[in-house]
């Protein structure tokens, strides 16, 4: 009942797409692409699932086939906002030949997406990356951030041994300018909840975004920080809400703390993936005081869902396509595997996204 409200709800208080004389407005997203790889064989990669004679009968029939959903979901969001994602953050991709590939289909092929990618060491062989389009972002600088164990406020629940042999996805930091600002976009995918653990390693992640993030403000006066990711945590836990600063409402944001727009989203109701018939907003987007609270005439974040006396700042994007529509997962993300059979669907999250104004 809850998914159900939360779908009415988007479709009556969702604004109208941009209109053309909004020049300077801007949508920066994320998507986890559950699983992008290819068919081939990466060395140091555990990818041996996605082969044509693995487990998953990965044959270049069905890469095609993903490929094709995964644009088509960023052309419809082009759709509805009428205009391309000016910066798109997304995860579980195997290596930057799958994006090379995704951004050359058809349906979103003119969008002219370039790609910052680095291989990362996660164990499973999947990274993050981020897809902007040059017309409107001028790349500065990357850096892909590793995780450590170097914090002095984090009880680690791991023993040495099981720190040395720890893998996981770097974070990566994108440095642009956007008409004429500085932009900082942290792109992560934090460690998993598997066996119901890692939520140290999880506020680890949150605690290194964070850190960087400041000497970058201080670096930079009045940077305009974005971060985003399949965070396997939601808004309310501790790496968002504690290590990150993340807070609800924006009164509440001082120079030193973001705002999560997710946050109140949850809360009322709203979800990007289902696990065990709870919704979670895993995939989180973050912004900045300078965001936040702007400088006259400079970029902020602007309201996307109304409702009454509710603004809300994000936006959870689902369509009937990208949902399960009968069956056990009725009103859940249409994935591409299902029980361990290839279904042809989208992935197990809808994207996320905000839109920046000035």
């Amino acid at each position: 009942m809850k998914r159900i409200l939360t779908a009415l709800l988007a479709l009556l208080f969702l604004s109208a797409p941009f209109s053309d004389a909004e020049k300077r407005t801007y949508v920066i997203g994320f998507y986890n692409l559950e699983n992008l790889f290819d068919t081939y064989h990466d060395d140091g990669k555990n990818d041996y699932e996605y082969l044509p004679d693995g487990a998953n009968q990965w044959t270049e029939a069905k890469y095609r086939k993903k490929l094709r959903n995964m644009a088509h979901v960023i052309a419809e969001m082009k759709k509805d906002n009428g205009r391309w994602h000016t910066v798109l953050g997304v995860s579980e991709i195997e290596n930057r030949h799958v994006l090379e590939d995704l951004v050359m289909e058809s349906e979103i092929a003119e969008a002219n997406y370039q790609i910052v990618h680095y291989d990362g060491p996660d164990r499973r062989g999947v990274d993050v990356a981020l897809l902007y389009k040059p017309d409107q972002m001028t790349l500065v600088e990357s850096e892909s951030i590793p995780f450590d164990f170097n914090s002095s406020k984090i009880r680690f629940d791991m023993t040495k041994e099981d720190m040395d042999y720890f893998r996981t996805r770097d974070i990566l930091m994108v440095h642009g300018i956007i008409d004429g600002e500085h932009f900082a976009f942290y792109v992560c995918h934090l460690p998993s909840r598997l066996g119901g653990k890692g939520q140290d390693l999880r506020a680890r992640g949150g605690e290194i975004i964070y850190e960087h993030s400041m000497k970058m403000m201080k670096k930079y006066p009045g940077i305009k920080c974005v971060v985003m990711g399949d965070m396997n945590d939601n808004p309310t836990d501790e790496s968002m809400a504690v290590y990150l600063r993340g807070r609800e409402k924006l009164s509440q944001v001082g120079p030193e703390d973001y705002f999560s727009p997710f946050l109140s989203m949850l809360k009322a109701g709203y979800g990007s993936l289902a696990y065990r018939g709870e919704w979670n907003i895993y995939d989180c987007i973050l912004v900045n005081y300078a965001l936040a609270h702007p400088d006259k005439g400079t970029f902020q974040i602007m309201p996307i869902i109304k409702k009454k006396k509710h603004k809300y700042y994000g936006r959870i994007f689902s369509k009937p396509f990208m949902t399960n529509q009968s069956g056990q997962y009725k009103d859940t993300p249409f994935r591409t595997f299902s029980n361990g059979a290839f279904v042809g669907g989208y992935s197990d999250h809808y994207p996320t996204y905000i839109v920046i104004s000035k």
